[in-house]
């Protein structure tokens, strides 16, 4: 083995035991690099002529370097630029907006004051997502501005990008409206109380919470079997503009994949979406729909505080059969359709006060009552999941509640057992290739969400 080798031996030991540790990925292909090579020069060496054998020559050279006032003053002619960001506030002002975020500009606070399209940097909603890029004397050079897109059907893909830059000119103000981006996060948590606490704990956006809810809602009853100690992993999509994560509406796109352990049994889905019909649902890992005809609860988190059995009623003072579920939640608390039907009636009804009633396949009735408002009308077709109004108490109500109800040919069923027993969608054959793609790289996902342990991370 000649030296030159050698050494390149030498200097792959040191690389790889960089490599250790610093495991990050530039490092580990920088090393995969070398190993490369070094494979390569393997191969050729032989061939080529020794080392020992050929002329060398040693060259002198003289570095001159500059004292250190000369480097003081070179670095003091050197004018660092800043740049910040921030949210704007509801009491934010033109001037109040600068200074917090270190710039003092008069010309272009009264820019942000007077430009029609400026000023929209402050007005509307606040949240929005400011850069400020600024000269250490304060004179601001740009500034963008990120915003939901001002269409509400684009609001989910696109967001409004406000731009004000300085050039020779003076000032000027783009507006322009660019797709977000998603990322591929991963998070896992455990509960202590309930699903909403412990995904706040992790860090799980509420939108993302709602969706683990949907997507596990025909394995488990969130309201009555959650046990201390069940522990989630969930995959899902992170929403950034410009590669600045969003903070609006959640900032999160949609569920990819999850695993709850419930009582010490697991549940897994995965999301896929038919590439023919352009519909997805949530699939168990072997390709089994976890969607079923009727859904678990009409209430994604509330608590039952009367279930389908005999009770005291709390007006009435009598001893009756409860023939439904009582949910108790806030009121205005959104109430979804638990499955695909028309609207029977929509309106007021004695007792039940605001009333919806929907009519299902297989002469099936769905009822919702108490609510303080109504969001369909009679004949209206409805899907599963749908906002149909808001919990109230209206009616004979003592409190704010929903009363759910489940009939089967006029007969009424516990809304529990219904779900349960409900039937399932099925995956076409055609998909099934592609499902066991999806599925296997959700697997690999799910078990690095599982060993975070707790909050969010990700997927890179």
């Amino acid at each position: 083995m000649t030296d030159w080798t050698k050494e390149l031996n030498k200097v792959l030991g040191h690389a790889e035991a960089f490599a250790a540790r610093h495991p990050r990925a530039l490092t580990g292909s920088l090393v995969g690099l070398l190993s490369g090579f070094a494979v390569t020069a393997f191969g050729v060496a032989p061939l080529a002529p020794d080392a020992q054998d050929l002329p060398q020559t040693t060259i002198a050279e003289a570095v001159q370097t500059h004292d250190l006032a000369t480097q003081l003053a070179d670095l003091a002619e050197h004018e660092v630029a800043l740049s910040r960001n921030d949210l704007t506030r509801a009491s934010d002002t033109a001037d109040s907006l600068l200074k917090r975020m270190g710039a003092f500009d008069p010309e272009f606070a009264a820019f942000l004051r007077s430009d029609a399209t400026a000023r929209r940097v402050l007005q509307g909603r606040t949240g929005k997502l400011v850069q400020i890029n600024a000269r250490p004397s304060g004179r601001v050079e740009s500034l963008i501005a990120r915003f939901p897109a001002e269409k509400p059907e684009q609001q989910a893909t696109h967001f409004t990008r406000l731009r004000i830059e300085r050039d020779a000119k003076g000032l000027r103000s783009v507006l322009e409206t660019a797709p977000l981006q998603s990322q591929v996060r991963l998070a896992s948590g455990t509960i202590r109380s309930s699903l909403w606490a412990a995904t706040d704990d992790a860090r799980i956006p509420d939108a993302i919470a709602s969706q683990i809810a949907e997507m596990f809602s025909g394995d488990i009853d969130f309201h009555r079997e959650l046990r201390k100690g069940d522990r989630f992993s969930v995959v899902y999509e992170g929403l950034t503009a410009d590669g600045e994560p969003i903070t609006w509406d959640g900032g999160a796109g949609k569920v990819l994949a999850g695993e709850f352990v419930n009582n010490g049994r697991s549940y897994s889905a995965v999301w896929f979406r038919d590439s023919v019909t352009g519909k997805g649902n949530f699939y168990t890992m072997d390709g089994q729909s976890k969607r079923r005809a009727f859904l678990a609860s009409p209430l994604p988190f509330s608590r039952v505080t009367s279930g389908f059995s005999m009770r005291m009623h709390p007006i009435l003072q009598t001893w009756r059969a409860h023939l439904g579920v009582d949910y108790g939640a806030p009121t205005g608390t959104a109430v979804q359709a638990v499955g695909d039907g028309v609207v029977e009636s929509a309106g007021w009804q004695n007792g039940f006060g605001n009333v919806i009633h929907v009519r299902h396949a297989n002469d099936r009735v769905t009822v919702y009552a108490h609510l303080s408002r109504i969001d369909v009308k009679k004949g209206q077709r409805v899907e599963q999941g749908q906002k149909i109004g808001a919990v109230g108490a209206t009616g004979w109500a003592t409190g704010p509640h929903l009363h759910f109800e489940f009939r089967v040919k006029g007969q009424h069923q516990d809304p529990r057992a219904i779900a349960r027993a409900s039937e399932s969608l099925t995956l076409p054959g055609y998909a099934k290739g592609q499902f066991q793609q999806t599925a296997q790289a959700a697997r690999t996902q799910i078990d690095v969400a599982r060993s975070l342990g707790q909050g969010v991370s990700d997927a890179d």
